[in-house]
């Protein structure tokens, strides 16, 4: 068990209160950490080391034998013991009773930044056990930036939010490609970024819309709910969603293109390869490009470790080089777009890690960058006026032109505003029907 510390004054903000409750002045004066009152206690502050246990450490405490295990029995339902996890902080609170012997009465275990269980531990060998959330707050902003080299060197020299560059990829998968981001580039976007006591950043919660520039073309990104979940949609309508994801992968490069004349790497004669080579680490996870069947998985030559998948449109893709499978993967089973099938590796003729992904409509095999893809369903006609409210007000926020006060703040109810007729003049007749 790591050296315990006495907890900094600054964490009794950090922690005060739960999850959208208002801490009042009174709380913070009586310094609330976790939902107690710290002044009543000495704390102590450590991490779960590697094989250590809470029972471990609730012994040297002076927890007894029986105690950890009614809190074991206890907990089963709520936070399992057997789910703490090394390198995960944890705070003790101790009172001293009249000969000043120290007591154990709650240890806080947070099982993120956010997210925490107190363990209590009472008179009469009773414990407790609470799951809460620390208090935390959004806040706006709107960020733009030219890139220099990729997204995510971007995302750092802005000094941005490390999720953000993993967002915007989970968005723009079906349509940027981040292969070919060049010097020039730009995005800009809204997001919503949560924040304990308003200081501590614990990452995106929502991107309310973006734009990125690719080669000059510009690629719009508006939330919309529509068939019971929020995606993301073109100016005009038209779902980001494709029919192919632009690659099987992440935070990789292209270290070889579809060619009917590539020499060799290994037997350095001209051949065709007709496929795209993403140069990546061993062990990079790798995705299902689209919806389909496993048709086959095995050995592939030198192609090593194989996997192939029919799609709708009498397309095959196929997955070379594998390092190894997902569970559960196997020949005949169905799997969906974005979902894992494998990890890259060096199986088969290769001269280093990387991923071998190939395209064939009707047998014939097609660059896997130039194949053109289908959008999912647009817009539904009922949605149309809902959706482009939606659009301009957050088209005007990109470009720095709405009021605070007229911000898409939900997407569960979309109120369309009447339109503000023009007053008339004073003591004008109206018009007579006819």
């Amino acid at each position: 068990m790591k050296t315990l510390r006495i907890y900094l004054a600054a964490l009794l903000a950090l922690t005060a209160g739960a999850c959208g409750r208002t801490v009042s002045d009174a709380e913070t004066q009586r310094n609330i950490v976790y939902g107690i009152d710290a002044d009543a206690y000495r704390l102590e502050t450590g991490e779960i080391g590697k094989g250590e246990t809470l029972s471990k450490i609730l012994n040297n405490y002076g927890i007894t034998v029986r105690q950890i295990d009614r809190l074991d029995r206890s907990a089963k339902e709520i936070f399992p013991l057997r789910n703490i996890r090394a390198g995960h902080r944890y705070t003790v609170f101790i009172h001293e009773d009249s000969l000043y012997a120290p007591h154990l009465d709650y240890l806080v275990y947070e099982t993120d930044r956010t997210n925490y269980v107190v363990f209590g531990f009472h008179d009469g060998d009773s414990v407790s056990i609470r799951k809460d959330t620390k208090s935390t707050t959004l806040r706006r902003t709107q960020r733009s930036a030219v890139i220099s080299s990729s997204l995510w060197g971007s995302i750092m020299e802005q000094n941005l939010p490390y999720s953000l560059a993993a967002e915007m990829e989970n968005i723009y998968q079906w349509t940027v490609d981040f292969f070919g981001i060049q010097k020039g580039d730009s995005f800009t976007v809204i997001y919503d970024e949560r924040f304990i006591d308003d200081t501590v950043s614990a990452g995106v919660d929502r991107i309310w819309g973006a734009k990125f520039t690719q080669g000059g073309k510009e690629y719009y990104a508006i939330p919309f709910r529509q068939g019971g979940k929020i995606q993301y949609w073109e100016l005009d309508g038209t779902s980001l969603r494709k029919q192919l994801l632009k690659a099987p992968l992440k935070y990789t490069r292209i270290s070889s293109k579809f060619s009917y004349a590539r020499k060799h790497p290994v037997y350095k004669v001209y051949r065709p390869h007709t496929g795209v080579d993403y140069a990546a680490p061993k062990g990079t996870p790798v995705h299902a490009v689209a919806d389909g069947v496993v048709t086959f998985k095995g050995w592939g030559g030198g192609g090593g470790n194989t996997l192939k998948i029919k799609h709708a449109g009498n397309l095959v893709t196929g997955y070379l080089h594998l390092s190894g499978y997902a569970k559960g993967i196997s020949q005949g089973k169905r799997v969906s777009q974005g979902q894992l099938i494998g990890y890259v590796g060096s199986t088969g003729t290769s001269t280093g890690p990387h991923l071998d992904y190939r395209i064939w409509r009707n047998g014939t095999p097609i660059d896997p960058l130039k194949i053109p893809q289908k959008p999912a369903e647009p817009i539904a006609k009922k949605n149309r006026a809902a959706f482009e409210f939606v659009r301009d007000r957050i088209l005007a926020e990109l470009n720095g032109e709405l009021p605070e006060e007229e911000r898409i703040t939900q997407l569960d109810s979309i109120v369309i505003p009447a339109p503000v007729l023009p007053a008339q003049p004073a003591g004008a007749a109206a018009e007579p029907k006819k």
